[in-house]
């Protein structure tokens, strides 16, 4: 990897988050599908493996591959006699559907407010991506900005029980640089701290001088802004991703009023960092 412009290589395999289109994927899934590859992106990472089967193969009829997707996280944090079937059901359709990477990404409110729940979920985790790691896919936490709030303690953070308790042998993190600033913390700093645990990053922009803000129903809309409009220093990040040998990295931006137009001006973005 060219040590001199890291964006170079991340832009051969650049991913986009599907959930960013998720409105025109719901009425026109391969027009969708065949906007995000005349884009210029190289692969989808999928909102869910529910309904992989009908993504998977037009995206790769297309050329775009796809090596991640997103479970339902309430299987893994919400526990029920039909769990483990539910958990064994997403393995199975990853290991089907060749996936290297399986994420859960949200914790909702009432089951992320005090420590002894977010050992629970990182213990449940742990077991999970023991059974990844056994069939050869890697489960993925991807954060949000509620895990910097203080727990029922009123010191201790989920994202620390989370970085102390998730092993590093089961379960990555997906880091997303968007809700690492917004919720206070440092993005380059991050990636650092977390050398070696981080498999994928989401790229997005952050609105200048947002508040932080760790609720993610209070985010205005407009604070998530196409790469290269906000205050954010993606070039710095790309290269410690390099650094610290992130595999990979998905554009997304949850709220947009033209989502087609905007992951082309992200994706412009990249180029002109790559030059």
């Amino acid at each position: 990897m060219p040590s001199d412009n890291p964006v170079r290589h991340y832009l051969n395999e650049i991913g986009l988050q599907v959930y960013t289109l998720r409105n025109e994927i719901g009425t026109d899934l391969p027009g969708t599908l065949r906007a995000i590859k005349a884009a210029g992106y190289a692969q989808i990472e999928l909102m869910r493996t529910l309904n992989a089967r009908d993504f998977v193969p037009l995206a790769k009829d297309l050329g775009l591959g796809v090596t991640s997707a997103f479970i339902d996280s309430e299987i893994v944090t919400r526990p029920s006699p039909a769990g483990a079937d539910a958990l064994a059901a997403h393995l199975a359709l990853a290991s089907e559907l060749r996936l290297r990477y399986l994420v859960f990404g949200y914790i909702g409110k009432g089951d992320r407010e005090t420590v002894a729940q977010m050992k629970a979920h990182a213990a449940r985790a742990n077991a999970f991506g023991r059974q990844c790691r056994d069939a050869g896919i890697q489960l993925c936490y991807h954060h949000h900005a509620f895990e910097f709030a203080p727990l029922d303690d009123g010191q201790t953070t989920g994202w620390e029980i989370l970085v102390s308790e998730l092993d590093p042998r089961f379960v990555q993190f997906e880091l997303d640089v968007f809700w690492l600033a917004l919720g206070g913390l440092d993005p380059v700093q991050t990636l650092r701290k977390l050398s070696g645990r981080v498999a994928q990053v989401h790229l997005k922009d952050l609105k200048p001088y947002t508040p932080r803000l760790w609720d993610e129903h209070v985010v205005p809309a407009d604070a998530f802004q196409e790469l290269g409009r906000g205050s954010l220093h993606l070039k710095a990040i790309l290269q410690v991703c390099a650094e610290t040998n992130v595999a990979q990295c998905h554009v997304e931006q949850d709220q947009s009023p033209h989502p087609l137009a905007s992951i082309a001006t992200s994706l412009q973005h990249l180029r002109a960092l790559a030059e």
